[in-house]
């Protein structure tokens, strides 16, 4: 079992900053790639932003220059700068990360709880 763990949610005013964080653990042999999406009220889950465990990253356009991910792979945690917050940033917020168990076996994708960001104007 793998278990994600995001933290450091909350509200905000716009124009202000929030960084989230999110840990695996559990049966844990590597991680390839991970990221972060979110989910407004009545919308669809988008991807916000992705690194790989080498550290390419790849952002959503509506977050370029504002948002910047990180991680940290001896901790396999991952981290979402959010600078320059916007209303629109409004949302829930998931870590995802593909996980492979043993060396010999598949990576599969798992998603954490999410963790509300909310930002008023």
């Amino acid at each position: 079992q793998v278990q994600l763990v995001e933290s450091g949610g909350g509200l905000v005013q716009a124009g202000g900053s929030l960084r989230l964080s999110c840990e695996a653990s559990g049966s844990i042999f590597s991680i390839n790639a991970m990221g972060w999406y979110r989910q407004a009220p009545g919308k669809q889950r988008d991807l916000v932003a992705a690194i790989t465990s080498g550290g390419s990253t790849n952002y959503a356009d509506s977050v370029k220059g504002r948002f910047t991910i990180s991680r940290d792979n001896a901790k396999n945690t991952v981290y979402l700068q959010m600078n320059s917050l916007k209303p629109e940033d409004t949302a829930v917020y998931y870590c995802t990360a593909s996980v492979r168990g043993h060396a010999s076996g598949p990576y599969y994708f798992h998603w954490g709880q999410g963790t509300q960001v909310t930002v008023s104007s």
